[in-house]
């Protein structure tokens, strides 16, 4: 699950910092509003993410399918705690326009692409079963 939850943070962070190169724009381009809340944002999207992938691998055999569920809620609450962030410093108006920006600038389709990468990768790691690697002398002598 911790490998899985800084996967998404990094290709998170990746995914946006390439996007903005891309495009040429900030991801959030208010003047004076500051970084808090993209900062707050992921800071509670990482946070969903690392919940909804936990209780999903709380299963013997969880499904892919919970996959979609932890991406959409993953950049759905980024979306909303946004949103709330510029509420609070700037207002409704600009609010949903930010908010608006966010997904038709194709931030939060970064956010859903990273959610359901890394969330397959931490459901295949525990489907599979696997371990820590160990090196030969760690090994019991019985195997």
């Amino acid at each position: 699950m911790v490998l899985a939850t800084i996967s998404f943070f990094a290709l998170a962070l990746f995914g946006l910092g390439a996007l903005s190169v891309a495009t040429d724009t900030d991801i959030i381009a208010v003047p004076g509003l500051g970084q808090a809340p993209g900062a707050i944002g992921m800071a509670v999207a990482v946070a969903v993410f690392a919940f909804t992938l936990w209780s999903a691998l709380r299963r013997d055999r969880p499904s892919y399918g919970a996959t979609v569920t932890i991406a959409l809620l993953t950049a759905l609450a980024h979306l909303v705690i946004v949103w709330l962030g510029v509420l609070l410093g700037a207002g409704f108006v600009i609010a949903t326009s930010v908010a608006g920006d966010l997904v038709r600038g194709g931030a939060s389709a970064v956010l859903l692409l990273a959610g359901l990468v890394a969330s397959w990768g931490g459901i295949a790691l525990r489907r599979t079963r696997a371990s820590h690697p160990r090196w030969p002398w760690e090994r019991d002598e019985d195997e």
